[in-house]
């Protein structure tokens, strides 16, 4: 047996002791007023969440990838924070990695049990390869989950950054990660369902971690998303109206930039440094690790 007594989002909710006899709406107002509380607790981790920005962001220059590694909620969590990277921000599926125990089925069903072993993760991590230039961050919301343990300890003996997502106070996991991010979200609506304001708390903290990080590594200017994969119709249309938009010219001129590049960031830089060459714009940004601002600097 696991002692959970001690686990903070274990406790119950004092709020919504009542909640079984509640009316409809009484009971998304309970819900609701939980909900509200999570973005001040993500807002008491900030700082922590700066320093795993910037080790993330460093691990990206050096060419280095980022491991989410989870179970249950946890791990579907970062396994979704994964995949939405290479279309947002046009980079290989393999620079931001999802492992979550009991792998891609676990995705839609419960598999139950993995979540307790440790060699588990090991013999997952080691298909990876990993290497100092990557980073390993264990999400939990309880910051015991043996499976998520195993991993980060396995990192840590690589050599290899760990950090750690957990709502729980005192965890375990963050006291081996060697940057742990706490967002303390407190007992749940319902007694230990971290479905709700724990997996809210950390589906809003991988997203500040992977979208400050691809910020930093000039993904973004000005807060428009210029790597942007132009792989349907509504995507098409975004990368039409976001070089439109940067840079002044009309619908058809930034369709014919476009077609031309085939990116919305060399299309970008082409009509504002008035370089026509793909070669020389390809070698300006590589340069400046794709940073449209810094680029133009350069050029000028």
């Amino acid at each position: 047996m696991v002692d959970i007594s001690k686990i903070s989002t274990e406790k119950r909710n004092i709020k919504t002791k009542n909640i079984d006899v509640a009316s409809t709406k009484e009971i998304l107002v309970l819900i609701n007023n939980e909900d509200k509380t999570v973005a001040y607790a993500v807002e008491q981790a900030l700082d922590q969440i700066t320093v795993v920005v910037d080790v993330v962001t460093e691990s990206f220059r050096k060419n280095g990838r980022l491991f989410y590694v989870g179970a249950g909620t946890s791990g579907r969590i970062g396994a979704l924070d994964a995949s939405e990277i290479p279309p947002t921000f046009g980079v290989a599926e393999d620079i931001v990695i999802g492992v979550i125990a009991g792998g891609d089925t676990a995705l839609r069903y419960a598999v139950e049990g993995i979540e307790d072993s440790k060699s588990a993760a090991v013999s997952e991590l080691e298909k990876y390869q990993l290497t100092p230039n990557d980073v390993v961050i264990g999400i939990a919301a309880s910051g015991r989950t043996p499976y998520v343990i195993g991993a980060v300890e396995y990192a840590n003996k690589l050599g290899v950054a760990t950090a750690c997502v957990t709502t729980s106070v005192d965890s375990e996991i963050a006291k081996i990660a060697k940057y742990p991010i706490e967002a303390i979200t407190g007992a749940e609506p319902l007694t230990g369902s971290t479905r709700m304001k724990s997996g809210t708390a950390q589906k809003m903290i991988l997203n500040m971690i992977s979208t400050a990080a691809m910020v930093k590594i000039g993904k973004v200017y000005e807060n428009l998303m210029v790597d942007v994969q132009m792989s349907n119709d509504k995507l098409v249309s975004r990368a039409t109206r976001i070089v439109t938009e940067i840079t002044g010219v009309n619908e058809k001129i930034a369709q014919r930039y476009l077609d031309r590049y085939g990116s919305v960031k060399h299309a970008i830089f082409a009509i504002m440094s008035k370089i026509e060459e793909p070669t020389k714009i390809k070698e300006l940004l590589d340069q400046h690790h794709g940073n449209i601002r810094e680029s133009l600097k350069y050029n000028t």
